[in-house]
């Protein structure tokens, strides 16, 4: 079965990959916080940031609650952060595009896996600095499971795995030799962990087109962020202390990971339409 078949199966199949898109992304975003300021995500109920009161199914219809409550808690009146419905309506678009672009697939719920992980431990790096090990292995997981539904051979699965190494390996002896040279860390473990993912998942070529766009992607993020202070966290926290220097990678390298994903292979096929070959 595809989506492509009918246009009523594919606008019915977008209606409920988006509000399922909506819903996980409120949760990897509730996810996040809590990771990120070592709370766990598996227990407890949801909560005001503000007043700590517990809230109900009503408070928690991603997008529409926020709309309704003109962005304030029910319980305390206080402002609850955009960045709740930017999030939903964010990984509800992703979801999509992954739906389009893969059809109704094991490849495509195994790409979804990875987004939520990329997701996730971008809104984590935003606010912590750090990169959940949680997160890489889940998508590491995800990708192994899916290997008997989508296997194309060993010598396919020696090229990812290659490429797993090349860019993960590399980048950390890379890393090693700026900090050397700089006196200080230039990168940290999570961002090479992160790139072993990247070339599991895409290859040596989607791999390297990754690299290049999370490198330009990162340079217009630290400039964005100069003479500017980092944002407050959701919850009305400052972010961990930095030494104003320190810039997140991992959203840029999954912002980077994401776009090769969908677009890369059209990508590559026009540039070797460029070349005449």
């Amino acid at each position: 079965m595809s989506i492509w078949d009918d246009a009523s199966l594919r606008i019915f199949c977008c209606c409920v990959c988006a509000a399922l898109g909506a819903a996980f992304g409120s949760f990897l975003n509730c996810a996040a916080w809590r990771i990120a300021h070592g709370e766990s995500f598996l227990k407890g109920h949801s909560r005001c940031p503000a007043c700590g009161h517990a809230l109900g199914a009503l408070d928690l219809i991603p997008v529409l609650s926020w709309l309704l409550l003109r962005g304030r808690c029910r319980y305390c009146g206080e402002r609850v952060s955009v960045r709740y419905p930017l999030t939903e309506l964010a990984f509800a678009a992703l979801s999509v595009a992954v739906l389009l672009r893969f059809d109704l697939s094991v490849e495509a719920l195994r790409n979804w896996v990875l987004l939520c992980c990329l997701f996730c431990l971008s809104l984590v790096d935003l606010d912590s600095y750090l990169i959940p090990d949680g997160c890489i292995l889940a998508a590491i997981l995800a990708w192994v499971l899916a290997l008997p539904f989508l296997w194309n051979g060993w010598a396919d699965l020696g090229l990812h795995v290659l490429a797993g190494l090349v860019f993960g390996g590399g980048l950390l002896a890379v890393s090693l030799l700026l900090d050397r040279l700089l006196g200080r860390e230039s990168l940290g473990g999570g961002d090479v962990k992160l790139f072993f993912v990247v070339g599991l998942y895409l290859g040596l070529v989607g791999g390297l087109l990754t690299m290049l766009l999370a490198c330009v992607l990162g340079l217009l993020f630290a400039l964005l962020r100069r003479g500017k202070g980092a944002p407050a966290s959701i919850e009305g926290e400052e972010k961990p202390e930095s030494d104003g220097k320190a810039i997140p990678f991992g959203p840029a390298i999954s912002l980077a990971a994401v776009l090769i994903l969908l677009f890369g292979q059209s990508l590559i096929d026009w540039y070797l339409r460029l070349l005449g070959i």
